[in-house]
């Protein structure tokens, strides 16, 4: 690993050339989830029923920029969620195994899961009010409305729309969900990642390079959609709700399981998986290449002059 600094950067930037790939997938996601909020079985439109469905129908109706609609907010957000997701969390987990273990380099499970959820909370924390503002241009629709529609003109008018309304706690509206469903998502995204692939290596002999990367990716993108995916309901909920609809998670939750069945919870967990797969594969399969670029570079940097000289001798 390079310094913190630096996986944070590193970090940053796969997240960043993932989201640009998966961000149509979020954009359905998001709609899916919200469309027949609180309305019994039976009363629900069906305007996007998966992934390549909602993919074309948002596409026709409203261009490539309907379907890209928040894409700035997601950049920011991946900045700051997975720059701290790994960024923070192998100096955490080295740190807590030579306080417990004795051993920096020794692997644990309970660990490993804790260091994950921590970083990731600490992202979500961070990024929650570009989330709020992606969430709500991601659900505005002009031809197939679902849940609350907000007019906003760009991210920089949503964040003040809400500012000037709500003051500081309405840009913090749904952080607890946020956090939750982040927590979960990281305390098994890079434990499940390291365990896949200490497993291919150990068993089936697969050296360190792309295949190892992209099998290792698939494995924890899968582990990460079926843990994550109920409370990215609740939060998608959360975020896009005018007033006081939901007043937390568990009332969301309850409104939700009783209106419209258990089920309604893993609405949309299909373009979920297909945007979860590919941005779990690209962000920890770039930030493998990203890493090793910073760790270079800061070897430049930070080496002493008569070591850069050793080195080019």
């Amino acid at each position: 690993m390079s310094t913190t600094a630096g996986a944070f950067i590193a970090g940053g930037i796969a997240a960043c050339g993932a989201v640009t790939a998966t961000h149509p997938f979020e954009t359905v996601k998001i709609r899916m989830q919200l469309q027949g909020e609180l309305q019994t079985k039976g009363h629900q439109p069906h305007h996007y029923r998966g992934p390549l469905h909602g993919v074309s129908v948002i596409v026709r109706n409203e261009g490539l920029r309907g379907i890209y609609r928040g894409i700035g907010c997601a950049y920011i957000y991946q900045v700051l969620l997975n720059g701290c997701r790994l960024g923070f969390y192998e100096p955490m987990r080295a740190g807590l195994a030579t306080l417990m273990l004795n051993d920096a380099a020794k692997q644990n499970l309970g660990i490993n899961m804790f260091c994950g959820a921590a970083s990731g909370i600490m992202g979500a924390a961070a990024g929650s009010p570009f989330f709020l503002v992606k969430t709500r241009l991601q659900s505005f629709s002009p031809f197939l409305p679902v849940g609350t529609q907000h007019r906003y003109k760009n991210a920089w008018d949503g964040l003040s729309q809400i500012f000037r309304a709500e003051g500081v706690r309405g840009l913090y509206r749904g952080v607890g969900a946020a956090m939750i469903r982040t927590g979960f998502g990281s305390s098994v995204q890079l434990p499940t990642y390291f365990f896949a692939k200490r497993r291919l290596q150990k068993h089936l002999g697969m050296e360190e390079g792309a295949p190892l990367h992209l099998a290792s990716s698939t494995a924890s993108g899968f582990v990460v959609c079926v843990v994550m995916h109920p409370p990215d309901t609740i939060m998608s909920r959360l975020y896009n709700q005018n007033g006081n609809l939901y007043k937390g998670v568990f009332d969301c939750l309850a409104k939700t399981v009783k209106t419209e069945g258990f089920f309604a919870i893993y609405k949309g967990v299909f373009p979920h998986l297909a945007r979860i797969l590919p941005h779990t594969i690209l962000t920890l399969s770039l930030a493998e290449q990203t890493n090793k670029l910073m760790k270079k570079l800061e070897e430049r940097i930070l080496s002493p002059p008569e070591t850069q000289s050793m080195r080019t001798a």
